[in-house]
């Protein structure tokens, strides 16, 4: 064949024949493809699925997750089991499907805390007992490690019911936990062990509790002693002897009579089997003193003793040991003043009483010691007759008077008018003071009900027979003015005695009042003895004073009048008379002149 002559076609498409192999070759690729990803295992990035260790070298592990490249790990996330090996099954977390160079992205330490954390909150909302790793201690508690990587924080409080003081000897120990605690965004994790125990602790209460009966005697072990009682351990169970229940006597602590770790018997009292608690005694176990208390003892025995208690209304006195009586202040002393316990006695003295009531039912007795004295009022006739006089002690004060102690058990009272004479007191405090020594008279006598009426006045002579007699209406005397108010002034006049001068006997002669201090002249206006009142004026002086002038004025004047009247007799006469009568009439006229112009000056 002749090919110079051949000539291609002009509608010849020469990019079909390219485009048809092109066809021919994607639709087999994508037949291709569709079945090989078929044999691929389907998964998701950032999920955990399990894979086949290929090979495993120092540095690396290949894993194989059925996927088109196996992904690679590094070789110290598989440190922690040396026992690895190719062809082993671990898991593993698709961090990407293919990297920037195509490469399969797996970690298997963040598969473990992913699938610890499922795990560490399954326990938690499970309540499970989880096993855990102590691994070193913090401050405050302990570091755990629990499911194999997720570290978690065990508090001090949390490992035992009893106090933990050691916590080194935990670390490098395996314990069994509850996790009690979970912060998500902080991903923290708080576990117990004291938990369980504590849980076992209810399970035996529960089971003790149900066989107890009030009544029953057990033996228990003394496992903490407080200042209000004391903890038995009953085997699982704790319950509390107060205080008032360790003896039937009186005690401070109850480390008196117990010990810790002290093996004990003691009875039960009451229980609350919902509240877990337990009241027991240790007293119960032996007979009530009261019960073996001298039956031969009476009232009016004497009993000794020694203060327990010191209170101000009195003080407790053991007799036997649970059994007390009270001695009451007022039966302290036969005194009437009073006084606190304290003085009598204290805490830890020995003394002797009488008894004055005793009630067995009731256990309750009174006693006293100023029995074991005689009563001073017995013979207060003999010993403080009326009008006898003796020194005693100021023991109080009220607006109307002063008691005052004249031996111990006797007092009296000095009425606050029988004070003084001539002095006006407005309160008792004025004349002396508390402790002072005062001497008194008798003035009355009530024996039956314990009084004394005494006086200090009555030891001189009244002073106002003799005033009587010095400040007579309408004397004139001398004072200072001492005290003033609204109604007028008090004056003191001469021997100390006061006046009363009112406000409008107050007036001087120049108009103004007398103020505080002056001392003036005033005049007896009024005088009563039986009232030992002394009312006085300064304006009566004044008045007086000026009247007399006046009077001197008139005399004067009248005497002018007669001088003047003579002499123009005598004028009259002058006309009538001789020459040998002249010159007499003449010395007479000029003697009355000259007296009628010296009255005028």
């Amino acid at each position: 064949m002749d090919y110079k002559n051949v000539k291609p076609l002009e509608d010849f498409d020469w990019s079909a024949i390219d485009n048809t192999a092109e066809k021919t070759n994607q639709a087999e690729i994508d037949n291709q493809t569709a079945a090989y990803e078929k044999t691929f295992n389907q998964f998701t990035e950032q999920e955990v699925i399990e894979g086949t260790i290929v090979s495993i070298n120092d540095r690396e592990a290949v894993v194989n997750i059925g996927f088109k490249s196996d992904g690679v790990i590094p070789a110290s996330e598989l440190r922690y089991n040396p026992e690895f090996k190719a062809g082993d099954k671990i898991e593993v977390y698709v961090e990407s499907q293919e990297d920037a160079n195509g490469q399969l992205l797996l970690s298997h330490k963040k598969a473990r805390i992913l699938k610890s954390w499922e795990r560490v909150n399954e326990a938690y909302e499970k309540q499970e007992i989880i096993t855990g790793y102590v691994k070193s201690r913090t401050k405050g508690g302990l570091i755990v490690t629990v499911f194999d990587n997720i570290e978690a924080f065990l508090p001090g409080s949390q490992i035992d019911v009893k106090p933990i003081r050691d916590y080194d000897v935990f670390v490098d120990k395996n314990m069994e936990f509850k996790v009690v605690k979970i912060n998500h965004e902080y991903k923290n994790v708080v576990v117990s062990h004291k938990a369980l125990i504590e849980d076992e602790i209810e399970a035996q209460k529960a089971e003790i509790i149900s066989h107890l009966e009030k009544g029953q005697v057990l033996e228990g072990v003394v496992k903490n002693i407080t200042s209000y009682g004391v903890f038995i351990d009953l085997g699982g169970v704790d319950g509390l002897i107060h205080i008032t229940d360790l003896s039937w006597g009186r005690i401070s602590h109850p480390e008196e009579i117990v010990h810790l770790d002290e093996k004990i018997n003691v009875v039960i009292l009451d229980f609350d089997e919902a509240k877990r608690r337990i009241a027991l005694g240790l007293k119960q176990l032996t007979p009530h003193p009261w019960d073996a208390l001298d039956p031969n003892l009476k009232e009016g025995d004497h009993v000794k003793g020694k203060v327990v208690v010191i209170a101000d209304y009195g003080a407790f006195i053991e007799i036997v040991p649970g059994v007390e009586g009270l001695i009451h202040v007022s039966e302290m002393s036969w005194s009437q003043h009073l006084r606190s316990a304290q003085d009598f006695m204290k805490v830890g003295d020995e003394v002797e009483a009488v008894i004055l009531t005793l009630n067995r039912e009731e256990r309750k007795m009174s006693l006293g010691i100023k029995q074991l004295m005689p009563d001073p009022w017995l013979a207060i006739a003999e010993k403080y007759p009326v009008g006898s006089k003796h020194t005693a002690t100021v023991r109080n004060f009220t607006n109307f008077g002063i008691f005052v102690e004249l031996e111990e058990g006797v007092d009296g009272l000095i009425h606050i008018s029988d004070l003084s004479w001539s002095k006006k007191i407005k309160h008792p405090a004025e004349f002396t003071k508390i402790g002072d020594k005062i001497d008194v008279v008798v003035l009355e006598v009530d024996a039956e009900n314990r009084r004394l009426s005494l006086g200090h006045k009555q030891l001189e002579e009244n002073p106002w027979d003799v005033y009587e007699s010095i400040f007579t209406v309408g004397s004139v005397h001398q004072g200072t003015i001492s005290a003033m108010n609204e109604k007028g002034a008090t004056v003191t006049l001469p021997y100390g005695v006061e006046g009363f001068a009112p406000m409008r006997h107050l007036e001087k002669a120049d108009k103004s009042k007398a103020k505080m201090g002056e001392t003036l002249d005033f005049k007896v206006i009024e005088f009563s003895k039986e009232n030992k009142k002394i009312i006085v004026s300064h304006t009566r002086v004044n008045q007086e004073v000026a009247a007399d002038d006046n009077r001197s004025e008139d005399t004067e004047a009248k005497k002018e009048r007669a001088t003047k009247k003579t002499v123009k007799k005598i004028n009259d006469t002058l006309e009538k008379t001789t020459l040998g009568d002249l010159d007499v009439l003449v010395n007479l006229k000029e003697e009355l002149e000259k007296e009628a112009n010296n009255g005028e000056k």
